[in-house]
């Protein structure tokens, strides 16, 4: 039985967690083309997240099956999970790490229309902290937050 296992990311999985994000959101909003916002977001992943957060990814036989954001202030920008893990226990595991970096709480905006991220969410002890707008997209979000 192959194992799930967490590791911290390093420069060479950059091409694997843009494809990820990129193979994910799509899976998540087909509506939208996300292949035509890849360079934007590897200029945000660059840019803001790489030098602004720790990141975690999840491996499996040797393949990256998803990963997490969290940055000094407690804020989980990002939680990727490859569709074909969906269910599994990886998005659970990248977020009890997240908990484990921030230790005094974990703060993120969901999309108020992903009902299976709130469900999930939810279920992993966050709270419902309000209401805001993405600033990049203009969508409707929900502020969560986990306190221990």
């Amino acid at each position: 039985m192959s194992t799930l296992h967490l590791r911290p990311y390093l420069a060479a999985d950059e091409a694997a967690t843009i494809e990820l994000w990129r193979r994910t959101w799509q899976q998540a909003y087909p509506q939208i083309d996300f292949a035509a916002r890849v360079d934007w977001w590897r200029e945000r992943w660059r840019s803001e997240l790489v030098p602004n957060a720790a990141i975690v990814v999840a491996e499996q036989d040797g393949v990256l099956t998803g990963f997490v954001t969290i940055d000094g202030e407690g804020y989980l920008d990002q939680l990727v999970v490859d569709p074909d893990h969906w269910g599994s226990d990886a998005a659970r595991l990248l977020v009890d790490e997240a908990k484990r970096l921030s230790p005094s709480g974990v703060t993120l905006l969901v999309n108020k229309d992903n009902s299976r991220a709130i469900r999930f969410y939810e279920r992993n002890g966050f709270a419902h902290a309000g209401e805001d707008v993405n600033p990049t997209s203009g969508r409707p979000v929900l502020k969560m937050a986990w306190r221990p």
